[in-house]
């Protein structure tokens, strides 16, 4: 029965208070009514703070560990807390390299603050002052593409170089015959394998170094941009095949028989210098990938903008500017969500589980990569009515009430809202989970909760009971006394709380006094 009626929002107590309250209103109405002689009980409008309740009925449940993954993947760059710490609910446990995306925010602000500026002149009508900004924008954004094209053959010999020397001296060891056709690993490896795999990278990688140093061969200060960033893609795919051989062969190092403890440990160095150098070249050239990528739109960006300034300020021209404006704000609030998501926070106070990141690495999207519990072990579960589940929302806070511990009120938080319904006795309802503020070692698993969600709070409300408000056909109204008559007046109702109280969005003022009608009419 309980269950029952909290999913309609009421407790027992609730459910006995709301049927008096409304028992006496009515013989309160009957009464005046009946007396005739105009006399009338009134109430008077209040402000004050008015919050809206769900109120329902859950169970105490083990807490189940909370898998924890980036929603986009990078490289790892801080990890903050390590499996057994104790954390609160907004600690950062891990944390991605957001340099790149810190540049690309900057320039796309700046791309805002660009476009605000034109469509700002527009609307002032062209200038040659406008004119000639939007020009001088353009040459500084072409300037910048063509100085990072300059920058192309100086990055992609010093990447060649630097896997060249990875290759041939860091890891030279490594091989008997490096730079012929039929290379072999110099120590042994239980894996057959990955010796095969080792022996056929090198071959491969001896290949793509002497296209790669005939790729080189062909740059010259006459070079077209076409061809720069040919070579600049060749080189990244030349760097990629160099860095699988080093994962393998670092592979090989890990699973190798027969070597000294000191050749091992040498052996190991050697290939983590290799993978450093490689990776670091590879970064200089995805960086410059991604800036010329950033500074071909901001050079069409610039020529779209002087277009517009030349065309003067047309209706047509203020709307095209406005959406160049739009779009250039959702790009950087594109770039701020992602700068967002590289940080992997706790929601809840707990405890670490599992910590699977490394400084580093790489994390993919979407793979668990940290595991949290609850720091009490316990939450709370109760299913919301789909009549109430539009109110609720992550973080509203919940007052709670356990039958096993009368007289005393718990605090909580939602934080979790299943998104797929359940049906129960043939009604939808929606699974609610809710966290413990303080841990209580006296929490045990299957208690009866009562729970107070507090969905929606109004610090400066107009209030009424609801008992003094009515609804027909026509709409919800009031009625005041207006010179010895008495008057319908309509007002618009805002959120409800569980005393029995309705805000008043429009309709009366503050102070004013209503009369008690004391019953709905139907």
């Amino acid at each position: 029965m309980n269950a029952i009626m909290a999913r309609f929002g009421f407790g027992k107590k609730k459910m006995i208070i709301g049927v008096v309250v409304v028992a006496v209103a009515a013989l309160g109405y009957f009464f005046v009514a009946s007396r005739g002689g105009g006399k009338y009980q009134f109430v008077g409008v209040t402000r004050g703070t008015i919050t809206e309740v769900v109120s329902v009925t859950g169970n105490t449940t083990p807490i189940q560990s909370l898998d924890l993954s980036f929603p986009a993947g990078g490289t790892i760059a801080a990890v903050y807390k390590n499996a057994g710490d104790n954390v609160s609910a907004g600690d950062v446990l891990v944390q991605l390299d957001t340099g790149s995306l810190q540049a690309q925010l900057a320039q796309a602000q700046a791309a805002v603050d660009a476009a605000q500026a034109t469509l700002e002149g527009l609307q002032a009508g062209p200038t040659p002052q406008a004119v000639q900004v939007s020009k001088a924008a353009l040459a500084t954004a072409e300037q910048t593409l063509s100085n990072t094209y300059t920058g192309i053959s100086n990055a992609v010999i010093d990447a060649y170089a630097k896997a060249s020397d990875a290759v041939r001296n860091q890891i030279g060891a490594f091989y008997n015959n490096p730079d012929s056709n039929n290379p072999q690993l110099s120590f042994s490896v239980s894996d057959s394998q990955v010796v095969n795999d080792a022996n056929a990278e090198r071959v491969q990688v001896g290949q793509e170094l002497a296209v790669w140093q005939n790729e080189i061969n062909t740059l010259s200060p006459a070079a077209g941009t076409s061809t720069l960033a040919q070579i600049l893609q060749s080189t990244a795919g030349h760097l990629s095949v160099v860095a699988t051989m080093l994962n393998t062969d670092a592979t090989a190092v890990v699973e190798e028989s027969g070597l000294s403890a000191s050749a091992a440990q040498a052996y190991k160095t050697d290939v983590t210098n290799a993978i450093t150098e490689v990776n670091g070249a590879a970064g200089a050239i995805n960086t410059i990938q991604q800036s010329i990528a950033s500074e071909q739109a901001a050079v069409a960006q610039a020529q779209a903008q002087l277009s517009l300034t030349l065309a003067g300020s047309t209706p047509q021209a203020i709307a095209a500017q406005q959406a160049q404006v739009e779009q250039a704000q959702a790009n950087v609030q594109n770039i701020k969500v992602s700068i967002a998501n590289a940080t992997l926070s706790s929601p809840i106070n707990g405890i670490v589980t599992v910590q699977n990141a490394k400084i580093g690495q790489t994390a993919v999207a979407g793979q668990t990569i940290t595991s949290i519990i609850s720091g009490n072990n316990f939450e709370v579960d109760a299913y919301v009515p789909e009549t109430d589940i539009g109110k609720v929302a992550i973080g509203n806070p919940v007052d709670m009430t356990f039958d096993a511990f009368p007289g005393e009120t718990f605090s909580g938080k939602v934080f979790y809202i299943d998104p797929a319904e359940t049906i129960l006795s043939g009604v939808v309802d929606y699974l609610v989970k809710v966290s413990f503020i303080t841990p209580d070692v006296r929490i045990k698993s299957g208690l009866t909760a009562n729970l107070d969600i507090k969905t929606q709070t109004d610090k400066n409300a107009l209030i009424l009971p609801q008992y003094a408000v009515a609804q027909n056909v026509s709409g919800t109204f009031v009625d005041i006394l207006q010179n010895g008559v008495e008057t319908q007046v309509p007002v618009t109702l805002g959120i409800r709380d569980q005393n029995g109280n309705v805000e008043i969005t429009s309709g009366v003022t503050e102070g004013e006094q209503v009369i008690n009608i004391g019953l709905k009419t139907q």
